[in-house]
């Protein structure tokens, strides 16, 4: 792993939404939560996690979960940044000759764990992190949950057993851009107190900008937050972020959009001009 620095963080993280951008076209994906999470995975990939093309197999290299998997291109446009396989190939998304598909698949270099079905993996998390204590080994499990996965009554069971297992080797990192599907959580089913949840439940809690690169290095220091606790870092973030026109929108969950869409939100991302998309012009599920 090698540090970056903002400015690098910040380029990266355009390139990775340009990815993201391409892949909603002849199929779509989830663009709106695929952007809130960018910062994240750029920041994990580059200046917190032990890993690389090179360890992916490792058994001491840090892990990466991303639970809420329908957020997988931006970790797809991550790994392809990072090396772990060429860019050229998330051109195949969606396409029956490769596994570059809406939910993340083993089969994709650096993926380590199918996900799709909300909820799963901080259990997966928490059995490799007790794994790796075991063993006595020194790496992290790091998982990304949505917001609205914590509806998920499995998300607090596995929190109870990785508290009472005192996996302090255990990142669970909250993506709240506020929004499940196409309904804000606060109107579906309110979550806060997040922080007093989670803490109620025996882990260590921070809450910091998840699109700060500066409060996402206070937020990632000094890990285990506390010793024998497993940690959670919520980030706060903005669904559709880096395009205004579709930034915390309900009807901005899945889209397909056409190509010359692509290519004016191509633009919009690197401020050349605004653009504005009604909901006739792309398939909303």
């Amino acid at each position: 792993m090698t540090n970056q620095t903002k400015t690098e963080l910040e380029n990266l993280a355009i390139k990775v939404r340009e990815h993201i951008i391409r892949m909603s076209t002849d199929g779509g994906c989830f663009i709106g939560a695929s952007l809130s999470c960018t910062d994240l995975l750029v920041y994990l990939y580059n200046n917190v996690l032990n890993v690389s093309p090179e360890t992916v197999s490792d058994p001491d290299r840090d892990y990466l979960l991303l639970s809420k998997g329908h957020d997988v291109p931006a970790l797809y446009g991550t790994l392809a940044e990072k090396g772990f396989f060429p860019a050229d190939r998330l051109r195949n998304h969606l396409h029956t000759n490769d596994s570059i598909y809406w939910h993340p698949n083993r089969n994709v270099p650096g993926i380590e764990f199918h996900s799709g079905s909300l909820g799963h993996l901080i259990s997966v998390a928490a059995g490799i992190a007790l794994d790796i204590k075991i063993r006595d080994g020194k790496n992290k499990v790091y998982v990304i949950l949505g917001d609205g996965e914590l509806n998920e009554g499995s998300v607090w069971e596995a929190c109870l057993v990785a508290a009472t297992q005192k996996l302090d080797n255990l990142v669970v990192i909250v993506d709240r851009n506020e929004f499940q599907a196409n309904v804000r959580t606060e109107e579906l089913q309110p979550l806060e107190p997040i922080g007093a949840k989670f803490s109620a439940f025996g882990w260590s809690v921070r809450r910091i900008n998840g699109h700060d690169f500066d409060e996402l290095e206070s937020g990632f220091s000094q890990l285990p937050a506390e010793k024998e606790r497993p940690t959670v870092i919520i980030a706060d973030t903005v669904r559709g972020k880096g395009l205004p026109s579709i930034e915390k929108r309900a009807d901005r969950w899945f889209v397909n959009f056409s190509h010359e869409e692509v290519d004016q939100l191509l633009k919009e991302l690197h401020g050349e001009h605004k653009t504005v998309l009604t909901s006739e012009t792309l398939m909303v599920r």
